[in-house]
C-alpha cells in the first residue's frame, strides 16, 4: 500500500500613515505559512470499507533553531531584521516545526462507473508557541478536496488543496524536509519559511475547481479556477476568479515546467481613494533533475503583485524569485545540499516598505535513520537589502528530525 501525504515579518509600513509597528508585525505574522509535503510513501492505517480504501497517516516533526541577528534597518517583510528572522530579539532559540507542520492526513479511494474517485482531508498543527499558560489548541484544514476521473479524461479536482504556480520550487527544495529560513517570528505558533519569500513566492491554498490531463508522450497539462483571495491590506477579490496553469514534461529523471497565474485585485471600501485596481500576473519556468548521485533543481518566477509571503501583499510591485539548487547522494542513507534563493522588487514602490530584497543560503545534510525517520542539520544565513543600500543579515542553525507514519 502506497500512501502519498501532501501538505503543504522587520516591521511593514506598507503605508506608514496608517500603519505602525505592532500592526505591521501582526499582518507579517498572519501572512506566515507553513508549506506543502510530497512525502516519500509511509505505512499509513488502511481500511477497507464495502469499495472504499482509507488511509490514514501523517507526519511530526521538531526542529530546534538559533539565529543570530543584526540590528540595521530595513523596511518592509525584511526576513532578515529583527522584528520577523529574530522575533522581535537580537538573538532567538525556539523548538518547533520545520518548514511542515504536524499532520494527519485521511485519504480515501474507489472505482464507481468506470470513474476513479477519490480525496483528502488533512488537519494541522504546529509544535512551538511562545507562552507556558496558553493553550495549544491552533488546527488548520489545509486540504479537503475530492477527485474524479480516468486515463482518459483526466482529472478533475473540487474542494480546497494547494495552489498550482509555485508547486514544483517547493516540492522539489530539499529544506522541505528541514527548515530553511528559520523565521522566529512564524516558527512561533507555526512554522518556518525555507524560501517562501526568498527564492520562491508561496503557492497559496484555494477553494478550486482544477482538470489535470492524463499524462501523453511525457507532458501533463493543468488548469484551474480558485477562489479569488484579499491581499490582507487594502485591496480585495470581488466577481473574477483567480486562475492558475502549468504545462509539465519529464522524462528518466528530468522535468520541466512552464507556469502563470492571474487574479484581479480591487480598492477596499474603506481604503484610500487614490488606490486603483491592479491585476497580479505571474509567469514561472523550472527544470529539476537527477543523475546517478546528484541533483539539480532550477527555478524563476516573475510577474507584478506577487508579493512576498502571499498574493499581492506589496500590491502591484513588479518583482523576482529565483532558486538554484544541488544535492549529492553521498551514501544511501545521507544526503548533502546547498541552495541558494533570491526575491527581488524591481521597483521602489511605496507598498514595499523600501524592500529591496531577501536572500537566502542553507547548507544541509539529511540522514534517513530509518524508511520513515529523517534528521537534518542545516545552517543558513538570511539578508534583507533596502533600496536605500542598508543591509541587515540573519546567521541560523537547526538541528531535528520528522517521522512519517
Amino acid at each position: 500500500m502506497r500512501s502519498q501525504i501532501q501538505h503543504t515579518a522587520s516591521t511593514r509600513p506598507i503605508r506608514a500613515e496608517r500603519a505602525g509597528h505592532s500592526c505591521a508585525l501582526r499582518h507579517a505574522l498572519a501572512l506566515a505559512v507553513t508549506a506543502l509535503c510530497a512525502a516519500p510513501a509511509a505505512q499509513a492505517v488502511e481500511i477497507e470499507a464495502g469499495d472504499w480504501t482509507i488511509d490514514v497517516g501523517g507526519f511530526i516533526n521538531a526542529y530546534y533553531t538559533a539565529t543570530d541577528c543584526g540590528n540595521e534597518m530595513v523596511g518592509g517583510l525584511a526576513l532578515a531584521g529583527q522584528a520577523l528572522g529574530c522575533g522581535g530579539e537580537d538573538k532567538r532559540t525556539t523548538i518547533g516545526n520545520g518548514l511542515l507542520p504536524n499532520a494527519l492526513v485521511t485519504k480515501f479511494r474507489t472505482s464507481q462507473g468506470g470513474y476513479d474517485i477519490g480525496g483528502t482531508i488533512a488537519i494541522m498543527a504546529h509544535t512551538a508557541t511562545s507562552s507556558s499558560i496558553d493553550a495549544n489548541s491552533g488546527v488548520d484544514v489545509r486540504q479537503a478536496f475530492f477527485t474524479i476521473g480516468d486515463d482518459r479524461i483526466g482529472t478533475f479536482k473540487l474542494g480546497r488543496d494547494y495552489g498550482i504556480f509555485g508547486a514544483n520550487a517547493i516540492l522539489t527544495d530539499m529544506t522541505l524536509l528541514g527548515v530553511g529560513m528559520p523565521i522566529q517570528a512564524t516558527q512561533r505558533g507555526r512554522v518556518t519559511l525555507g524560501h517562501i519569500g526568498s527564492g520562491y513566492s508561496w503557492l497559496g491554498n484555494y477553494g478550486q475547481m482544477t482538470w489535470t490531463s492524463a499524462p501523453a508522450g511525457g507532458f501533463v497539462f493543468s488548469a484551474g479556477l480558485m477562489s479569488p483571495v484579499d491581499n490582507g491590506i487594502d485591496h480585495v477579490s470581488k466577481s473574477e476568479p483567480q486562475l492558475q496553469a502549468q504545462l509539465a514534461w519529464s522524462n528518466e529523471g528530468f522535468k520541466v515546467w512552464a507556469g502563470a497565474k492571474t487574479q484581479r485585485f480591487h480598492p477596499a471600501e474603506d481604503a484610500d481613494p487614490a488606490l486603483e485596481a491592479f491585476t497580479m500576473t505571474g509567469a514561472e519556468v523550472g527544470a529539476s533533475f537527477t543523475a546517478g548521485r546528484f541533483a539539480a533543481l532550477a527555478n524563476v518566477q516573475s510577474g507584478k503583485g506577487l508579493g512576498i509571503l502571499a498574493d499581492g501583499d506589496q500590491e502591484d510591485t513588479k518583482s523576482t524569485n529565483w532558486l538554484a539548487q544541488g544535492t549529492f547522494a553521498a551514501t544511501d542513507k545521507l544526503k548533502l545540499g546547498l541552495n541558494y534563493g533570491v526575491s527581488r522588487n524591481r521597483d521602489d514602490e511605496p507598498a514595499t516598505g523600501g524592500l529591496k530584497q531577501n536572500s537566502n543560503a542553507t547548507a544541509g545534510a539529511y540522514y534517513a535513520l530509518t524508511s520513515s525517520v529523517t534528521f537534518a542539520f542545516e545552517l543558513s544565513q538570511t539578508r534583507s537589502k533596502g533600496f536605500d543600500g542598508e543591509t541587515v543579515k540573519m546567521n541560523g542553525a537547526s538541528f531535528g528530525g520528522i517521522v512519517f507514519f
